[in-house]
């Protein structure tokens, strides 16, 4: 009886051992050059670009054979890109993933097939994939933390008694648009004055957010406050309330997220009253980041970015580094 209670233990730490195994992140051998994935989920807009040309400029510094394709912002061709760097045998792979659950099927097979992934500025469901156990790490900002502040911001430079608000979300189903959105939402709800009355996806694309907010002027055409959850749909907002006869930054405060050039520009011209940074300079975190993991450190779940405000107080100095 003693021999089958040892035997028994026996086997129950073997079963435990090989559960632990199966859910280890795979390694990172140390060496000269690595074959890297970058699937890009589109390149229409400065803040894609600029993410892009970080990695691209990273690459050389940090050693990359950068492999890098473009989904054309479909999620099925990012998932399918993902599988052939797979089939390519890449060694670390940096998704950028364009929704949350659609990219947790390429996330499972790269760890299947032995290679570290790290999401970058965008994350993925975390009830069904976790940082530690399906990724390494994901890079990016806290974005309810941004929505947060531009709430808290609107607030406090909001002179009216009440505001009619529209919010321009980013893309549906991605995890900026549901966390900025609940940032914005939570804070902003503290203040009575403020009513959100229309809250719509303008796929953080600016002539989708330009035709978006003209049809909500027709609607809503006494709007006070037009929170957009990206730069390019806040500057496509500024084009509609324009042809309407509204004048942005007088009648119709803007506030906004990204810290593009031309965001800094409208704050500098009077049309637009705030941008949070969301920096697209990934390249060199990434770098970082990989040869940490490398050399055996316990990568952080978050490797959160911090973020920096413009508004009229800062928005020249700061115009020349922008993208």
């Amino acid at each position: 009886m003693k021999r089958r209670t040892i035997l028994g233990a026996s086997f129950l730490a073997l079963a435990m051992s090989t559960v632990a195994i199966a859910q280890s992140l795979p390694p990172l051998e140390q060496k000269e050059r690595y074959k890297v994935g970058f699937p890009q989920m589109e390149s229409n807009n400065p803040w894609r670009i600029a993410e892009s040309k970080s990695f691209v400029d990273t690459a050389e510094a940090c050693n990359w054979d950068l492999i890098s394709t473009d989904a054309g912002g479909s999620a099925a061709k990012q998932v399918a890109d993902v599988d052939s760097m797979i089939a390519q045998g890449i060694d670390v792979l940096f998704l950028p993933p364009r929704e949350e659950k659609p990219l947790i099927p390429a996330v499972k097979k790269a760890a299947a097939a032995g290679i570290p992934t790290f999401l970058v500025d965008r994350s993925v469901d975390p009830n069904n994939a976790k940082a530690g156990v399906d990724y390494v790490s994901f890079l990016g900002s806290d974005f309810i933390d941004q929505g947060r502040r531009v709430a808290e911001w609107t607030i406090e430079n909001f002179k009216g008694d009440k505001a009619v608000v529209v919010q321009l979300e980013g893309t549906t189903g991605s995890s900026p648009a549901n966390d900025r959105k609940k940032g914005f939402d939570d804070a902003i709800a503290k203040d009575p004055r403020f009513t959100i009355v229309a809250s719509q996806t303008g796929d953080f694309a600016r002539d989708k957010g330009r035709q978006v907010m003209e049809t909500v002027l027709q609607a809503h055409p006494d709007v006070d406050v037009v929170y957009a959850h990206n730069d390019e749909m806040a500057i496509g907002a500024i084009q509609a309330l324009e042809l309407a006869g509204r004048k942005p930054g007088e009648d119709v405060l803007i506030v906004s997220i990204d810290g593009t050039r031309d965001a800094l520009q409208a704050i500098i011209d009077g049309k637009m009253g705030v941008t949070v940074e969301s920096s697209p300079f990934f390249g060199p975190l990434a770098c970082e980041t990989m040869k940490r993991y490398a050399a055996g450190e316990e990568i952080e779940p978050w490797v959160q970015v911090k973020d920096r405000i413009f508004t009229q107080a800062n928005a020249a100095e700061n115009i020349k580094d922008a993208y």
